[in-house]
């Protein structure tokens, strides 16, 4: 799991990347939760996105938002850490010319970032999106929402409510062909404490389905 030290718009990025070994394999970016609340890329859901993808043969990478570990700068409530996302999905790219296509993967706020740089970069083949944070953050930047993907909540969040992840989806413009699937975990709290595995095994039966059996055409060549 090699560590990486990359050039981001505050200082230095602190992350994690593990290459494929196809030089054609999909990309994943996974984002951590709150930075202001204790969140880091060693955020037991975000590492658990993160070994999953990679189980899957992803090219696949998790940092430090800005003022985080090692990552330099200072929390900027989501407008600089949307930067040093898309820094990092830069970085991820370059590294993986061939690739045939790029998803992202958050937990809350990584998941309220995530899907904010879903809408600048058309390159972005789909997302999960664990807990979003409904009730605090604003996702009217979903019109419409480019990509299909998954939310994975839990039946027992009382942070977020079940019911504002339902009701926030309702309301969000679609465009044709994209659907946003919500798979809820019964019993499960806000931090998948006792429910981990099932988190990963509605992630992983959602990938069953959404990746393409036949090899795309690389994206960024």
């Amino acid at each position: 799991m090699p560590e990486v030290i990359i050039n981001g718009p505050e200082g230095r990025i602190e992350c994690r990347y593990m290459p494929a070994e196809a030089p054609d394999a999909p990309t994943a970016l996974i984002l951590h939760p709150e930075p202001d609340r204790g969140g880091t890329m060693n955020n037991r859901v975000t590492y658990a996105l993160y070994q999953h993808f990679q189980s899957r043969g992803f090219a696949v990478m998790r940092f430090n938002f800005r003022g985080v570990g090692r990552s330099q700068g200072t929390y900027d409530n989501g407008e600089g850490e949307l930067s040093d996302a898309a820094t990092a999905m830069d970085w991820l790219q370059s590294q993986n010319p061939a690739s045939t296509q790029c998803w992202i993967a958050g937990f809350s706020f990584g998941s309220w970032i995530g899907m904010q740089l879903m809408m600048r970069r058309p390159e972005i083949r789909g997302f999960i999106s664990v807990t979003p944070p409904a009730v605090t953050h604003d996702f009217t930047f979903l019109a419409p929402c480019p990509a299909s993907g998954l939310i994975v909540h839990g039946e027992d969040d009382t942070a977020v409510p079940p019911d504002s992840v339902h009701k926030l989806v309702e309301r969000l413009s679609i465009q044709k062909g994209v659907t946003i699937d919500v798979d809820v975990v019964p019993g499960a709290n806000h931090f998948f404490t006792d429910h981990l595995d099932q988190m990963v095994e509605r992630v992983s039966a959602y990938l069953d389905d959404a990746l393409p059996e036949e090899t795309p055409e690389p994206l960024f060549e």
